[in-house]
């Protein structure tokens, strides 16, 4: 079962201006937040110093809502459709492999759908209305 839609908007290089914005603006409490430095690094695509202070996720909290904000990952180049997109939150796998794949047909695989130092089940897809899902499974508590 879907549990949670979230707002997830990716920037080029300024998420952590726009967290310090939501902050002021909207009164939003960062409740994570992690740079691609702090994850795991791949030894073949290294990442330059610049690079790893970039977001690769937070989590804000506005009133009753999440917003997740991010910095698109080094190589990613900003087009119009992708800079907002959904989360879909579950908390099952197997629910995340059915809904990505239903995403998937007649759109396009943007990361394939696969466990992840974060995600037991994480996938990102543009479906075939131009509308960008990235589809989140939790971990066991």
């Amino acid at each position: 079962m879907i549990t949670q839609l979230t707002p997830f908007i990716m920037l080029d290089r300024q998420a952590n201006n726009a967290i310090r914005f939501y902050v002021e603006a909207l009164g939003a409490k960062v409740i994570f937040k992690q740079t691609f430095g702090e994850g795991p690094q791949d030894p073949q695509h290294p990442l330059s110093e610049e690079d790893k202070d970039l977001i690769s996720h937070s989590v804000l909290k506005v009133g009753e809502t999440e917003l997740m904000v991010s910095d698109m990952m080094p190589g990613q180049t900003p087009q119009q459709g992708n800079q907002v997109n959904i989360c879909l939150i579950t908390d099952d796998a197997e629910e995340a492999q059915r809904v990505y794949e239903a995403l998937c047909q007649n759109g396009q695989v943007d990361i394939p759908l696969g466990e992840v130092h974060f995600s037991p089940a994480y996938g990102m897809v543009t479906d075939r209305y131009g509308v960008v899902f990235q589809v989140f499974t939790r971990r066991p508590r």
